[in-house]
C-alpha cells in the first residue's frame, strides 16, 4: 500500500468514534496501569513497555471489533488484518416419508465488508433452495394423487472447494432421485480482498477464451480416453452415438483452485454418460497467459 494511502487510513482511524464500551474498557486498563505506576517504575523499561502496550492493544481491538461496525470496517481496510469469511449452514428442509426424501441444507455466507454482496448471494441461497423444497413438495403430492409406484429425492447442499486468504470458491450441488439420478452442480468465486463475485468473463480480456478452453478440453477427453477407455466423453474422436461436445458456454462452471488453477467443470450426463458423474478440467496456464487480464488469479 502507497504511503498516502496508509496516512489516510491514519486519519480515517483517528476519526472513528470509539464505543462506549470500548472507551470504558481502555480507561480501566489505564487507571489500573497509573495504580501501579509508582510500584513498578523501574519495570516500565524497554521490552516491559513494549509487551505491556501490546497487551492493551490486542484487548482494545477485540473489543472495537466486537463492538463496533465502524470500526471492524475501517480496520478491515488495512491489509494486515485479514477478515474471517465463512460458509456456514443457513437453514435445512427436511422430508422423510417412506417412498419420499428430501435434504436441503442453504448456505449461508458471513463476514464479507460488502454487505450488499453479501445480502445477495444469501438471498440467492435462499430463495434457490425455498424453490427447490416447494417443486418437491409439489411433485410428491401429484406422485400420491396418481399413486405412482417408485422412489422420489432431492439432495442438496455445499462444500468449500477453496478458501485462501484471497479466493472462496463454493460449489452447490442438486442431486434428484427418480429412477435414476442427475446431478447439477453451481458455483460462486468470490475475492474476499477486493469482496467481488469473480466471473469467468471477467478473468479474460475477450472471448477468445471459449474456443482455446475449448481446444483443450477436447484434447484432455480424447486423451484420457486413449489412456483409460472406460473414460468415455462425447466428443469427436471417441466412438459414440451421441452428439458431441463443441464449446463451453461464456459463463460455464468454473471455480478457482488453492494452488491458482482455473477448473472447468460440467454437469453429469453434459459431456459424458451419466457412470461418469461430474467431470472436471484443470486449464494449463500456459495456454491462458496470453488471454488473461492478469495473473491475479490464475498462475
Amino acid at each position: 500500500m502507497e504511503r498516502n494511502s496508509l496516512d489516510r487510513l491514519k486519519e480515517e482511524y483517528m476519526e472513528i468514534p470509539i464505543p462506549k464500551e470500548l472507551d470504558a474498557r481502555v480507561k480501566t486498563a489505564l487507571g489500573k496501569r497509573r495504580k501501579g505506576k509508582m510500584r513498578r517504575k523501574r519495570m516500565w523499561k524497554g521490552i516491559g513497555i513494549a509487551a505491556a502496550f501490546l497487551i492493551i492493544c490486542v484487548g482494545v481491538l477485540t473489543a472495537g471489533i466486537n463492538g463496533s461496525p465502524a470500526f471492524a470496517a475501517k480496520l478491515s481496510r488495512v491489509p494486515a488484518l485479514h477478515r474471517v469469511v465463512e460458509v456456514l449452514n443457513f437453514q435445512n428442509y427436511t422430508v422423510d416419508e417412506g417412498k419420499y426424501h428430501a435434504d436441503i441444507k442453504v448456505p449461508s455466507i458471513q463476514g464479507l465488508g460488502n454487505k450488499d454482496l453479501e445480502h445477495t448471494l444469501n438471498e440467492k441461497y435462499l430463495k434457490e433452495n425455498k424453490k427447490l423444497y416447494e417443486d418437491f413438495m409439489s411433485d410428491m403430492e401429484e406422485m400420491k394423487k396418481s399413486n405412482t409406484d417408485g422412489h422420489m429425492g432431492v439432495d442438496s447442499g455445499y462444500t468449500v472447494l477453496t478458501d485462501t486468504d484471497r479466493i472462496l470458491s463454493v460449489a452447490r450441488y442438486v442431486v434428484n432421485t427418480v429412477g435414476s439420478s442427475s446431478t447439477v452442480m453451481k458455483y460462486d468465486t468470490i475475492d474476499k480482498e477486493k469482496e467481488i463475485l469473480i466471473t469467468l468473463p471477467s478473468l479474460f480480456k475477450d472471448n477468445s477464451y471459449v474456443d482455446i478452453i475449448s481446444a483443450n478440453i477436447k484434447k484432455q477427453m480424447t486423451e484420457q480416453n486413449k489412456k483409460d477407455p472406460d473414460k468415455v466423453y462425447w466428443v469427436e474422436g471417441i466412438n459414440n452415438d451421441f452428439d458431441g461436445f463443441q464449446t463451453i458456454t461464456a459463463d460455464q462452471n468454473f471455480y478457482i483452485t488453492a494452488e491458482e488453477k482455473l477448473m472447468i467443470s460440467f454437469d453429469k450426463y453434459e459431456v459424458a454418460p451419466g457412470y461418469m458423474g461430474t467431470v472436471e478440467f484443470e486449464i494449463p496456464t500456459d495456454i491462458l497467459s496470453g488471454i488473461l487480464v492478469s495473473d491475479e488469479y490464475i498462475k
